[in-house]
């Protein structure tokens, strides 16, 4: 009998301090809502993990990187590398804080191995040799790392639910939602003129979650097996605010690309039709401004589908008002040539073809741009005609 007391004593005793030992972890899912610069405008994706134990309470951020010397440049060459870092959570929360942005918080609800393996990751994965990865902002970010390092912790699998409505959006009706709601409408103007066809592909379930809103829709309905098990093992909590601020988005300036392109082609329009010495002036240097800018512009185009890692900047239909070539002929726009007029006659009919398919075009063009389509056209048919010769 004592024999068999001891026996249990111990058997309780190794299960408890076993259980002890692998159920002190509480990890959760932290959703941070859109700030008002760009880089903030999307919101942001951290993993918390509790230590009761040891007493700690760490943050897991995917989203860092470091500001060097060169770090425009391997931004635009699309190499710059991001890092998983680790910090703690009261100075994670008073960053949000002072930025006014709301934090919400979704547990994960793993078992005791589960949430060992998961932190054991996390902490691999923050080694120095490890923490690197190339950033890509749609595919490969600091929320699709956290969602793909929760799914590869669990067994069984995590199972998620559709989140995508009926219409399903592409990833540029994704992204100008959160732009045209933060205001940001010359920064949505610059993303439309350097991303390309491949922004309008329809995304999928998995790939709607690079975005940390969507993440958190998609942790809300997963859950744990086959798909039997569908409500039965929900992956989290329900989300929870753990940090309220005001929202600091702003519908933006009054100056929007439209307003201010419209405005220029009102302006131009009335100088082309001025039969002044004065006005004429003015048309050459504006046609030199324009045409090399509109050059400039396809350059880095170009720069940005070949010479670069940016795969959602090729098959840029941008190209068609954006002609390179523009940046040469600039320099001899007024001259009195009949090649030049040669040339904008074809951009004149290249710009009549794009502005005819503009909404049947295999990639979604900002409307804003229509104006500087039409200035294109006004100052194109103006060149090629016999107005050349008079030094319009």
């Amino acid at each position: 009998m004592k024999k068999l007391f001891l026996f249990l004593y111990f058997t309780f005793y190794i299960f408890n301090t076993s259980f002890s030992q692998s159920c002190h972890l509480r990890i959760s899912l932290l959703t941070c809502a859109p700030g008002e610069e760009l880089y903030s405008t999307f919101g942001h994706t951290a993993l918390r993990v509790t230590d009761s134990i040891a007493g700690t309470d760490y943050v897991f951020n995917y989203g860092t990187f470091e500001f060097g010397s060169d770090f425009y440049i391997q931004f635009i060459r699309g190499k710059l590398l991001y890092y998983l870092s680790v910090e703690n959570f009261n100075d994670f929360v008073a960053q949000y804080q002072w930025e006014s942005r709301s934090i919400q918080e979704q547990v994960l609800q793993l078992d005791c191995q589960e949430k060992q393996e998961l932190y054991t990751a996390l902490q691999t994965n923050s080694r120095p040799e490890n923490r690197y990865y190339r950033y890509d902002f749609l595919f490969d970010n600091c929320t699709t790392r956290a969602r793909d390092i929760v799914a590869r912790n669990t067994i069984p699998a995590v199972i998620f639910r559709n989140i995508l409505p009926k219409d399903v959006p592409t990833f540029r009706d994704m992204i100008h939602s959160y732009l045209d709601r933060g205001g940001q409408y010359w920064s949505k103007l610059g993303i439309d003129i350097l991303l390309g066809a491949k922004l309008d592909h329809r995304v999928t379930n998995q790939q709607a979650m690079f975005l940390p809103d969507y993440l958190l829709q998609g942790f809300d309905r997963a859950a744990l097996g086959d798909s039997a098990s569908i409500g039965k093992l929900p992956l989290t909590s329900k989300p929870q605010t753990i940090l309220s601020m005001p929202s600091p988005l702003n519908k933006g300036s009054l100056f929007k690309p439209a307003i201010v392109f419209t405005l220029l082609l009102v302006l131009v329009s009335a100088l082309t039709f001025i039969k002044a010495n004065w006005a004429t002036a003015a048309l050459q240097v504006f046609d030199f401004l324009f045409f090399f800018i509109l050059g400039l512009t396809g350059i880095l185009l170009l720069f940005m589908w070949f010479g670069t890692d940016h795969v959602v900047c090729q098959n840029n239909f941008n190209l068609l008002w954006a002609l390179p070539t523009h940046v040469v002929i600039a320099f001899f726009v007024h001259l009195k040539k009949e090649w030049v007029s040669k040339y904008y006659k074809v951009v004149f009919w290249i710009t009549i073809l794009l502005a005819a398919a503009w909404g049947f075009l295999p990639q979604e063009m900002n409307n804003a741009l229509l104006p500087l389509v039409a200035l294109i056209l006004l100052r194109s048919w103006r060149l090629s005609g016999k107005n050349v010769k008079k030094a319009f």
